[in-house]
């Protein structure tokens, strides 16, 4: 059971030291940490190379564990340690359900997410606002875009975010009420997409800009796609910063981003976290297609704009695919 009034943080970890360090460091720096429990789900390695990472990751988190005790950097931290490779979409799921056994609402981060300072009191203060209005399902801590810096006249200065039928995966949280009645991990690509027309897809989809389904087809289907389904069948709504809380340092020396692509190419949508706190009042759930619109021009191309140097290089490919064929 739990003493504090907050939503724990369920941070999910694997076999990468650095950014583990990184992003518990962020975490530890956000206003209400020292009165946020955090439970930190721990993988298990696929082989003899893989658990060699992980021990060093789980050593880490022991030492951290001691001094951010030491110090009450948390209200407490609790750490679970898988035995076996339980693969990201397992032990995020499970890890989900044995917190909302005893807790209403759960913030959920992975290890290459960072936070900014007021992250963790918009997420509760979200939590808060929305509580008895069901059409709100998923809090979002990332943004694709800035409406704060780029569009101000589109976000009220009471409540700097908006409502969009997107659940973006880069910090997040929800209901124990909302995740129990919607999320179903689909077994397959017919019973994730059964009852979904053409006309659904592509709206999901932002008319093709925004391929969210593209794995839908995986074994197991990720845990976020079946997410965006359930709340998009429920008629559901995200709660979105209208400027990111969050910031994903996998794209950047992680397998998503290497240094050479990004003498190539950016993501349009990668920034640094806000560093105050998010202004936030109620507002009624409902979508502002302006913003619909933005977030569909964003991120269109998966969001990645080209350097000079990658564009000169993708014409020079194209040139010679046309030459060979």
């Amino acid at each position: 059971m739990t003493d504090s009034n907050l939503a724990p943080v369920a941070l999910f970890v694997y076999n990468r030291l650095d950014n583990t360090r990184r992003t518990l460091a962020a975490l530890a720096n956000n206003h209400l940490a020292p009165e946020t429990e955090l439970y930190i789900f721990s993988d298990g390695g696929r082989d003899e190379r893989s658990w060699r990472a992980v021990n060093a990751v789980r050593a880490f988190l022991r030492e951290f564990k001691r001094t951010a005790d030491r110090d009450r950097r948390f209200h407490r931290v609790t750490i679970i340690e898988r035995p076996e490779n339980y693969y990201l979409e397992r032990n995020i799921t499970e890890g989900i359900a044995a917190l909302f056994a005893h807790h209403e609402t759960v913030i959920v981060l992975e290890d290459d997410i960072c936070t900014g300072p007021g992250f963790l009191a918009y997420m509760n203060q979200a939590f808060l606002l929305y509580a008895e209005d069901s059409r709100v399902m998923h809090v979002s801590g990332f943004t694709h875009l800035d409406l704060i810096g780029e569009h101000p006249a589109l976000v009220p200065s009471e409540s700097e975010s908006y409502f969009t039928p997107h659940t973006a995966g880069w910090g997040w949280g929800t209901w124990r009420d909302r995740w129990q009645k919607h999320f179903v991990h689909y077994a397959s690509a017919a019973e994730a997409l059964a009852g979904l027309t053409a006309e659904d897809i592509d709206r999901m989809q932002y008319g093709g800009a925004f391929p969210c389904l593209h794995s839908v087809d995986h074994d197991p289907i990720p845990w976020d796609v079946c997410w965006e389904i359930a709340v998009y069948r429920a008629g559901g709504l995200a709660l979105t910063p209208a400027r990111t809380l969050v910031r994903n340092i996998g794209l950047k020396g992680g397998t998503h981003f290497s240094v050479s692509s990004r003498l190539l190419q950016r993501f349009v949508y990668d920034r640094p976290p806000l560093r105050r706190v998010l202004h936030l009042a109620y507002r009624m759930p409902e979508v502002d297609p302006r913003i619909e619109a933005l977030f569909a021009h964003t991120i269109r191309d998966w969001g990645i704009r080209y350097t000079w140097l990658g564009r000169l290089l993708r014409a020079a490919k194209h040139a010679w695919l046309r030459r060979k064929g």
